[in-house]
């Protein structure tokens, strides 16, 4: 088959095929490790050394671009912002993402399927392309300039495919389960909490690192809702080091190499998870 890469007793025609593959992979994992290894290396450097030499090691590693960038620039309360919207707006789509898509899928009422299709329009309905009526909304609500008015607009963007997603995979669960935990006695929160639950963890993974993702990078919203510099965002506050007729490049390449790390350690705990999430139902 095709598909069975073992290179050991593989015909000779086969392993050369195996390690061409094979080939083309570590180059693609070069072309994607090799710009955030510079990155990382580019924020112990001066501009000058950047400029002058961008591909080569820092002559020295001093942490005084780190220092500079946390505190002198006000890094860390854009840090502890970001922190703060990433998880409550998680929190919450989790939440009620996981109870909608439980009672649209092991639910059978008038109205089920469309209450989904109407949680299926927002994804094909952007907010960005509604961005003047809901800028007069949160204006309207008092929200502007408060952290509650972005957490607002990313739960909307992430309850519509985590509720495509987790309604596919509870769907999925013999209904044998829920029939044995309601003769042991439990009741819908109880078989939603401690049997349906756990058994969609992969799928819990994959809406968390596929929305956490764009919540945590994302420019738009806070730059339009969130004015006042003690609220703002990561990736607003690196926007601070462009300047308009020159960029502080050391300190932008510091900037994002902390920026990164909370996303990178979010996939290195739930990768097991993420990649059982994508890869159910691949095989029967």
């Amino acid at each position: 088959m095709i598909t069975d890469f073992r290179y050991r007793g593989a015909p000779a025609l086969k392993k050369v095929f195996i390690s061409f593959v094979l080939l083309i992979m570590i180059v693609y994992v070069i072309l994607i490790l090799y710009p955030l290894f510079n990155m990382f290396i580019s924020s112990f450097k001066t501009n000058r050394a950047i400029l002058s030499t961008p591909f080569s090691l820092p002559e020295q590693y001093d942490f005084k671009n780190f220092a500079t960038v946390w505190i002198d620039k006000g890094f860390a309360g854009y840090f502890t912002n970001s922190i703060i919207v990433t998880g409550i707006a998680m929190g919450s789509i989790l939440l009620f993402g996981s109870m909608a898509a439980y009672g649209i899928s092991r639910y059978s009422f008038r109205g089920n399927i469309l209450i989904y299709m109407l949680f299926l329009s927002g994804i094909m309905l952007p907010l960005k392309a509604a961005i003047i009526p809901l800028f007069l909304l949160i204006k309207n609500m008092g929200l502007m300039n408060t952290r509650l008015s972005v957490i607002m607009i990313f739960i909307a963007m992430g309850l519509p495919s985590t509720v495509f997603i987790l309604s596919g995979f509870m769907k999925a669960i013999p209904l044998e389960l829920e029939y044995a935990a309601r003769i042991d006695g439990c009741n819908d929160f109880t078989i939603y909490r401690k049997v349906v639950m756990p058994m969609v963890a992969p799928a819990i993974a994959l809406v968390t690192i596929y929305n956490s993702v764009p919540i945590w990078n994302d420019f738009f919203f806070p730059l339009v809702f969130l004015q006042s510099n003690a609220i703002k965002t990561l990736p607003v506050g690196l926007s601070t080091f462009f300047g308009q007729h020159s960029t502080n490049w050391a300190l932008l390449f510091t900037g994002l190499s902390i920026a990164i790390l909370p996303m990178l350690i979010l996939y290195l705990f739930m990768s097991k998870y993420f990649i059982q999430g994508m890869t159910a139902g691949a095989v029967k």
